[in-house]
């Protein structure tokens, strides 16, 4: 029999790579002549550098940056010379991790390092750079990566704006691109399809749990309104509504404006580089996996898009999950799933033993294969 394990990371507890191992040191213990291989995955959210990189032998590259709060930090992306490729993640200088839970502050948090990052890739020679929007501390619509890059914003009198705030932009009125910039391609790999603006945007669906608070969230949807409108007037392309637009605090919509970049579902992105379906051809079954398995699962996340390559191919496959909801659409894509939860487990505990449950689950999908 042929396995392929192919699941993404268990966020704050496992990486991608460790929930593969722990499914696959079950399934073995039960089904010892099994072959198994594994593929970690990731969707554009964190780990995407990280699965790509291994997957094409890359070497990690270090260069100095901002944080979300303009702290220097050094940050790193990975490299693959044979391409010139650079394979990178926002939330390594603008992400949620940088920052303790009190620090979370989007009224001043900032894309710049983003920029500075994209910026000693092209200096290398980059000739294409993949970016995942996962995993942001930031609502400024890459404004700050924009002014790292040598964008200049200017509002009345053409006085320029307050750069380290993102609510400054409620006053645009002129943006100056810089002389001579020359930027590799950019692929934006996104793991949500929401727009920049509106009730499913980047500020009211993902804003809050950065910080922004309900009194304050008109605020930045006015910001970021002004921006897009002088971006459509001064540069002659309207990304107010693009999908993907609003991905990492609207650095999507940052991207395609001030960069030309391409945005693609960041599962696609991954599943390329490593060659998911090439490997998943010749195999009896596929198993996959993430923390939480709910609708969000079917807007581009990991195992959906494994089950769906694996339905193309007619193969079967099951889910395995630190937990999971009983809604029919998401439960139908696999054969089966097995959750970590158990009836009176705290989440904290199913965190704790995640790796111990991973194991007892594939024992028990072994024992009905």
């Amino acid at each position: 029999m042929r396995i392929l394990i192919a699941p993404d990371k268990f966020k704050g507890t496992l990486s991608a790579l460790e929930v593969a191992e722990n499914i696959a040191a079950g399934l073995r213990e039960v089904l010892p002549d099994a072959k198994i291989d594994i593929v970690p995955m990731a969707d554009g959210g964190e780990g995407t550098a990280e699965v790509i990189s291994d997957a094409l032998g890359a070497s990690w590259l270090n260069c100095k940056a901002h944080g979300p709060l303009h702290r220097e930090i050094e940050a790193r992306y990975g490299w693959i010379a044979k391409q010139a490729l650079a394979v990178m993640e926002m939330s390594e200088a603008a992400g949620m991790r940088r920052l303790r839970p009190s620090e979370l502050n989007p009224e001043i948090a900032s894309t710049f390092g983003v920029g500075e990052m994209i910026l000693d890739a092209a200096r290398r020679g980059a000739e294409q750079i993949i970016i995942g929007l996962g995993g942001s501390a930031t609502n400024d619509g890459g404004f700050g990566m924009a002014r790292a890059l040598g964008f200049r914003f200017f509002g009345a009198a053409a006085a320029k704006l307050d750069g380290f705030k993102p609510s400054s932009l409620k006053g645009l009125e002129r943006i100056e691109r810089p002389a001579g910039l020359k930027l590799p391609k950019i692929i934006a790999a996104v793991d949500v399809r929401n727009p920049l603006l509106g009730e499913n945007g980047a500020t009211r669906v993902f804003g809050p749990q950065k910080g922004v608070t309900p009194d304050r969230i008109e605020n930045f949807e006015l910001a970021l309104t002004r921006l897009a409108d002088v971006v459509a007037q001064e540069f002659g392309f309207d990304y107010h509504n693009e999908v993907g637009a609003g991905a990492a605090g609207g650095l999507g919509f940052g991207l395609m404006s001030f960069c030309g970049a391409k945005i693609r579902p960041g599962f696609d992105v991954v599943a390329e580089s490593v060659g998911l379906e090439t490997k998943m051809k010749d195999v009896d079954l596929v198993i996959t996996g993430e923390g939480s398995l709910d609708r969000q699962t079917l807007e581009g996340k990991t195992p959906a898009g494994v089950a769906q390559l694996a339905r193309k191919l007619g193969k079967r496959v099951f889910a395995m999950v630190g937990r999971t909801t009983d809604e029919t659409d998401v439960r139908k894509l696999f054969d089966g799933v097995y959750q970590n939860a158990r009836s009176g487990m705290s989440q904290e505990e199913n965190m704790k033993r995640a790796a111990q449950l991973l194991r007892e689950n594939a024992r028990e999908l072994a024992k009905t294969l």
